[in-house]
């Protein structure tokens, strides 16, 4: 499934739509509106089927800081939490603040440029919900959509939502939610195909330095690259003028991901380091190429999760049942970045040095072309034969020395 840009007309049009994680039998649904086009109507329309819950409204942090809203718990919330807001009402032309007229003119405010601190007062019936600057590129939630979508409309950065529940008030499953898209002639948008979209259709890097880089595999070019939807900085190594102009010619590349323990202490639990060594061997006995360092460690569980799981692959687990023991996937890895930074440094055509047939999956999706795969096995060793044999059987890695 592809995003129907349709959706951006209706919340335009102030029509809502349906957001699901994905189109699972039981994902979790929201009704969605461009706060900026909230109705009393509206509002009475969401909360038909969203009994018993109060109306959110997703925004900005930059929104909340200036509104000076507070959160409902003090502290920080973690990377994966939803950042809840005190549950506001507009001051001026509000009674109770439960109508559907009051929650309607809160929204209005909230999502107005105009409003300031004193235009709202607590307790009140509408909990804004802050979205992580990013949207669903840092984190991929509800509230990160709402933003994301209502912006790619041309509207204020602030959408309504309402979980979506059956009658029972449980979430509602996807044949339920396919006959209240029917009935009521709703669209239905799925934030994986969100994130897709924004991936193909947004520049999320900025080439930020360049510099001459001798090194033991001979002279590279190095270019930082800073990414726009978070913290991590990325590095590509150019050999043969690549990098400058763009060319036609396919390309030796090799897409690496960071691995402190194997690239910097040379550990043996994993054949990262080695990889890593010959392909920059490779790269330099072709005369040209490209390495590009994506800091993505573990995977693309962080580092310290890593060696959580480095813990429990001790007690007995393999690398893909530790990952998925600490709630992640097997390989949580994205390469939208990596294609992007290819792409800028000009390069359309690609031989690529991998084992690993989702990562060459993966870039073709963004548009480069795969002109070749080029295996980069390592040699097993005692010490990690039973994780690369993990990653043959478990992940699909085409390896056929283990």
């Amino acid at each position: 499934m592809t995003l129907d840009l349709r959706i951006l007309d209706d919340l335009r049009a102030g029509k809502p739509i349906i957001v699901v994680d994905d189109l699972g039998e039981q994902s979790e649904a929201d009704l969605t509106v461009a706060a900026e086009r909230i109705t009393p109507r509206l509002v009475n329309f969401l909360r038909r089927f969203s009994p018993g819950l109060p109306v959110c409204i997703a925004v900005e942090a930059a929104t909340a800081n200036r509104l000076r809203l507070q959160p409902m718990a003090p502290g920080r919330p973690t990377p994966d939490a939803k950042a809840f807001m005190v549950p506001v009402v507009a001051r001026k032309g509000t009674t109770t603040g439960k109508s559907d007229d009051d929650i309607a003119r809160t929204v209005l405010a909230l999502a107005s440029e105009k409003s300031g601190p004193e235009d709202f007062t607590t307790p009140g019936s509408v909990v804004p919900i802050v979205a992580r600057d990013g949207g669903v590129l840092v984190r991929a939630g509800h509230t990160e959509a709402a933003v994301d979508l209502v912006r790619l409309a041309g509207l204020r950065p602030a959408g309504v939502i309402c979980s979506i529940l059956d009658e029972q008030g449980r979430v509602a499953p996807r044949p339920y939610l396919m006959a209240l898209a029917e009935k009521h002639q709703l669209r239905l948008c799925t934030i994986e195909d969100l994130i897709s979209y924004r991936r193909q259709s947004e520049r999320l890097i900025e080439r930020v330095e360049q510099v001459k880089l001798p090194t033991a595999y001979g002279d590279f070019d190095l270019i930082l690259y800073r990414s726009k939807v978070d913290a991590y900085q990325h590095l590509a190594l150019c050999l043969g003028g690549l990098g400058s102009e763009p060319t036609d010619e396919p390309v030796l590349v090799r897409v690496h991901s960071e691995c402190v323990t194997g690239d910097i202490f040379g550990s043996l639990r994993c054949d990262c380091g080695e990889q890593l060594r010959t392909a920059l061997r490779m790269i330099s006995d072709a005369g040209k190429g490209i390495l590009l360092y994506m800091r993505q460690e573990g995977r693309g569980i962080g580092l310290e999760s890593k060696l959580h799981a480095y813990s429990l692959q001790e007690k007995g687990l393999d690398t893909v049942e530790a990952n998925e023991r600490l709630g992640f996937k097997p390989d949580e890895r994205d390469y939208g970045i990596g294609a992007q930074i290819l792409k800028d440094l000009g390069v359309s055509r690609i031989l690529l040095l991998t084992n690993n047939p989702k990562k060459y999956a993966a870039l073709e999706g963004y548009g480069l072309q795969i002109v070749q795969r080029i295996p980069i096995q390592i040699p097993p060793t005692e010490h990690n034969r039973r994780y690369l044999r993990a990653k043959k059987d478990k992940l699909g890695h085409l390896l056929d020395n283990v």
